[in-house]
């Protein structure tokens, strides 16, 4: 199966050795956090900023691989501090909603920048 990768234009390109997304025949991955297109991140503090930005980053990453949001079938949450679920919780409502949410977890972690304090790992089955 060939892997295609994925470009956004509104999605920052990645400093480190890795892609915006990709996919594997219809699987799409990804991993999006709070940055903006300057590589700046978003809502230093303010997790329900940051998880606004992660998602609309996914959104963008989604729709440039053919899909969106409904297409999502797996999220793993990574929060700095589970403090900030509630928080989370409530922006990710405003973007998954309906009769068909994806499955997810949420586990605490670090991240590779400090002021981060949310990532997603989605995977999603885009139909072509």
């Amino acid at each position: 199966m060939p892997k295609t990768v994925i470009h956004s234009p509104y999605v920052v390109e990645p400093v480190n050795p890795h892609s915006q997304a990709t996919m594997a025949g219809n699987h799409f991955y990804t991993a999006t956090v709070a940055l903006n297109q300057q590589g700046q991140v978003v809502g230093v503090g303010d997790i329900r900023a940051q998880t606004r930005q992660a998602l609309q980053n996914l959104a963008h990453l989604l729709e440039a691989a053919g899909g969106s949001l409904d297409d999502v079938a797996r999220v793993m949450i990574y929060l700095t501090d589970m403090r900030h679920f509630a928080g989370m919780n409530e922006v990710y409502a405003e973007f998954f909603h309906g009769d068909s949410l994806p499955s997810r977890a949420t586990v605490t972690g670090s991240m590779g920048m400090p002021e981060l304090m949310v990532e997603f790992d989605v995977i999603a089955y885009i139909e072509r």
